[in-house]
């Protein structure tokens, strides 16, 4: 018998975050990669909701530092109504981007869920980026690089209230793992709000496992861990099937360690799988060890020990 309760697959396939296409074809790509077979060999029990509809990509420039801001805040409003649903059912809502903006109403879904239900949040950031940006400190206008900051209330309005108050959490819930690409203006606004990271640098010099045991230090009964799996997080030489690849992170070895570290504590109860970009991949490649990385995630464990 699972310790997971029903795992329920959302797909959001819109790449309106992003600066190229592609990731809007996402969902279907994991899809493709077998995630709820793998997953229900594991155990768990599966239901596949499909894909939310949402508004067409227009392709346009930015308009006041945003591009596609109000497509943006319709992709949020349905991804965190659809998340918060099944939380509500006592489901394990699995989000299947689509963008990294995506991030945004799924993890204001689960902080308005964890303040109803007295729970402690944890959110385990797994990125390239840090996804501080604002419409100041970034040319491109692109929301897939804001998610963070607006949900810490830094950003428009439309995007920081999405779930009636601001800010959706405060920058102590986040620990990011694996950045190693940040805008000089967005270092700045890291720093000023405390955000906790564990750069390539950081683990280089200390260690996969170190770097783990401190970003899940203080995870209890109490504490609902969201994941939020940017598959830019890993190395380009395994996952080249995303737009903003940064050469330099985790390899498969300690992408695995990562993964079986969270499903060790025991306590994830949301995970947005995001930015898989099949324009960019090759036979499916990326989105297969996606599906590999997730199946660690639910405790699928490579040890041989007990």
């Amino acid at each position: 018998m699972s310790r997971f309760s029903t795992v329920a697959l959302i797909g959001a396939p819109t790449d309106i975050g992003a600066g190229h296409r592609g990731a809007s074809m996402g969902p279907e790509a994991l899809r493709v990669a077998g995630i709820a077979e793998a997953l229900r060999e594991r155990g768990v029990e599966v239901v596949d909701r499909g894909n939310l509809i949402g508004p067409m990509n227009p392709w346009l420039p930015p308009l006041n530092g945003y591009r596609h801001l109000p497509q943006v805040v319709e992709w949020n409003t349905l991804a965190m109504t659809a998340v918060e649903a099944e939380l509500d059912a006592g489901n394990l809502p699995v989000l299947l981007g689509g963008d990294h903006c995506l991030g945004l109403g799924s993890i204001t879904a689960v902080a308005r869920w964890c303040r109803r239900n007295g729970k402690k949040l944890r959110v385990i950031w797994l990125d390239a980026h840090a996804d501080f940006n604002t419409s100041d400190v970034t040319p491109s206008g692109n929301v897939h690089g804001m998610p963070v900051a607006c949900l810490c209330g830094l950003g428009p309005k439309e995007l920081t209230h999405l779930g009636g108050s601001s800010p959706a959490i405060s920058a102590d819930v986040v620990r990011q793992i694996g950045i190693r690409s940040v805008d000089a203006g967005e270092k700045k606004l890291v720093k000023e709000y405390g955000l906790d990271i564990y750069d390539m640098r950081y683990i280089d010099e200390v260690g996969i496992k170190r770097a783990m045991d401190e970003a899940l230090a203080g995870i209890d009964a109490d504490t609902h861990v969201h994941v939020s799996f940017d598959i830019d997080f890993l190395d380009p030489g395994i996952a080249p099937g995303v737009g903003t690849t940064v050469p330099g992170g985790p390899n498969y070895r300690e992408a695995q360690l990562v993964m079986e570290m969270i499903a060790d504590t025991g306590r994830m109860g949301s995970l947005d799988i995001v930015e898989l970009n099949p324009a960019f991949d090759d036979h499916n490649k990326t989105a297969q060890l996606a599906v590999d990385l997730v199946e660690s995630l639910f405790g699928k464990s490579t040890l041989m020990r007990e």
